[in-house]
């Protein structure tokens, strides 16, 4: 069996063909460069460049090293014929409700007032009221594996959660709303706003003036899918006009965000180098090992993307 890796994170490279060669220990693996030609069954990439993946017809599938292929759709050269396989959970789903958690509880127990409260000439000693529970409504925007299991993190903690998705679903205690008719529904009930979208044509820009609008006045939003669901330049007069509470950000429309990015200078904005939820390594080989597998025999596999949804 002959595999083609490429990874756009070379300083992780030698690690990922440590545990792609121990999970796959009967493959010949080799790293793409350019001008490589030569014939490969499986491509297994993260962010690859279009020239690795164009006129190859043997390609019997191209995995993707994460849950996001934007990124490789938006090259346009892998045919609809040739499944994609996406990283259905690869160990982010537990992290990813880690960082929701703590990002929703910051915000109820007004951790991030105190901490600017503490930082302010002097410091300042003010207790401030609690939020009330039953106010602080959570909504989730995409009910993917991730968002599903962050709706199950926050409501051990008692919040009223509700979810977003495309297409109708059911999650046991989540008031679940669907479809862009119910959008604006959807976010009139969210204190705070977690974003956990797929990024699609659909889906670009939709956390914008408007949308945010819809949000309860002093609402808070954390986005943790792709830079690219956010306006950037709508975010900062909500934040002055009060509509906006505070945010916290894990992903932007350019990464690294640049030193003069006015974000980084909004005590309201909490900024994280997009690592709400990184892919376990030794995970992501084993599951591709397990499709390989299973597509050897001839069986359908989980996490194979519909490129007309985009995910």
């Amino acid at each position: 069996m002959r595999i083609l890796f490429q990874t756009a994170d070379p300083a992780n490279q030698d690690a990922w063909l440590r545990d792609l060669r121990t999970a796959l220990p009967h493959a010949g693996i080799r790293v793409w460069q350019s001008g490589d030609t030569a014939a490969a069954d499986y491509a297994i990439v993260w962010k690859p460049p279009a020239e690795m993946l164009q006129g190859r017809p043997e390609l019997k599938a191209v995995f993707n090293l994460g849950a996001g292929v934007d990124a490789i759709l938006k090259l346009n050269v892998v045919p609809d014929t040739l499944p994609l396989i996406r990283i259905d959970d690869g160990g982010m789903a537990v992290q990813m409700a880690e960082f929701a958690t703590h990002a929703v509880l910051r915000y109820y127990r007004r951790l991030d007032q105190y901490e600017r409260q503490a930082r302010s000439n002097g410091g300042e000693w003010k207790p401030l009221p609690p939020f009330e529970r039953s106010g602080f409504g959570i909504g989730v925007l995409g009910l993917g594996v991730l968002g599903q299991r962050i709706c199950e993190s926050l409501q051990h903690f008692g919040f009223e959660v509700s979810g977003w998705s495309r297409s109708p679903k059911t999650l046991p205690g989540v008031k679940a709303y669907a479809g862009s008719a119910q959008l604006n529904e959807f976010l009139r009930n969210a204190r705070v706003l977690i974003c956990m979208l797929p990024l699609t044509p659909d889906t670009a820009g939709i956390l914008n003036r408007d949308t945010l609008s819809q949000l309860p006045r002093g609402a808070y939003l954390i986005n943790l899918a792709r830079g690219g669901h956010l306006v950037e330049a709508d975010l900062p007069p909500l934040l002055e006009s009060g509509q906006i509470a505070g945010a916290t950000l894990d992903v932007f429309q350019e990464e690294p965000l640049p030193p003069q990015h006015p974000f980084w200078k909004d005590p309201r904005i909490a900024i994280t180098p997009h690592i709400s939820a990184l892919t376990v390594r030794s995970e992501a080989a084993r599951q591709i090992a397990e499709k390989i597998a299973a597509l050897q025999r001839g069986e359908a596999v989980v996490g194979l993307v519909d490129r007309n949804k985009g995910y």
